[in-house]
């Protein structure tokens, strides 16, 4: 999905350009003669369709350095950004997307540099046992976008990708509330699981997290938390198999789930 909008902004750059393609003159890889906007900007956009995505970004960045004030500048900008993100140099590509944005908040493409942003940030997502920065990030990215530009054509894509999102993130707080519950700090592991609760309401952890606080809040001997946990649990997922393992554990202990009008839970269900 998000390829294909890059693709499709990507077409209608290219409409602007003109035909004949002229090979940039260099004293070195890294040295350009000054040559006009227009050669430079079609040098680029064939080094890219022959994808070396690399060499377009550089010369994509050349377009502005040789003609900053030119009409190909702001395109070349979004095309460098692109290209870098096309050769999966993310990191490159934000560092042009945060300047794009911040020098022209008013240009037609900036919701397409809001979200090609996100997306770069989205692509570096790491499974639920690492670092969740770039995780945090995306989130942020498409939330921002959503905020500011809620009818721009990124819009569905957006919420779909933040959707996994959450779903991501809400995996990583499980992950670790398991950690703290097999190491028997139950306080710890609560604390985990109420903010997948809290945070990630909408996720498919949700069931699990109310089975996982019945374990807790029993061996932290909380009954009445318990109880209420797993009766939030059977009421709203009353065919899940975890409703079945915390009714199960209850009645081990001579207990049943109870709904508390005094619990946490009843301001979320």
């Amino acid at each position: 999905m998000a390829f294909g909008i890059c693709k499709s902004f990507l077409l209608a750059i290219s409409i602007t350009s003109t035909l004949g393609l002229t090979a940039c003159s260099k004293t070195d890889p890294e040295v350009y003669l000054e040559e006009p906007a227009e050669t430079i900007y079609n040098t680029a956009y064939d080094a890219f369709l022959s994808g070396d995505r690399e060499q377009a970004a550089k010369l994509f960045n050349e377009v502005e350095r040789q003609h900053p004030y030119s009409v190909w500048a702001l395109q070349a900008q979004l095309m460098a950004a692109y290209s870098y993100y096309s050769a999966e140099k993310y990191n490159d590509a934000i560092l042009i997307l945060e300047r794009f944005i911040e020098q022209h908040p008013g240009n037609v493409n900036i919701p397409y540099a809001y979200y090609l942003r996100a997306v770069c940030y989205y692509m570096q997502i790491v499974d639920v046992g690492r670092d969740q920065r770039n995780t945090q990030l995306a989130l942020e990215g498409f939330q921002e976008l959503l905020g500011l530009f809620p009818e721009s054509v990124y819009a569905r894509d957006a919420a779909f990708k933040l959707d996994l999102i959450r779903d991501h993130l809400a995996g990583k707080e499980m992950n670790v509330g398991r950690f703290y519950q097999n190491q028997h700090l139950y306080l710890a592991a609560v604390n985990r699981f109420r903010m997948v609760i809290q945070n990630y309401q909408t996720t498919g952890h949700v069931p699990e997290a109310l089975h996982r606080l019945t374990e807790s809040y029993l061996s932290l001997g909380v009954v009445d938390e318990a109880q209420n946990a797993a009766a939030v649990l059977g009421y709203n997922f009353p065919g899940s198999p975890w409703y079945e393992d915390s009714y199960r554990l209850l009645t081990q202990n001579n207990l049943k789930p109870l709904r508390k009008d005094s619990s946490w839970l009843k301001q979320l269900f």
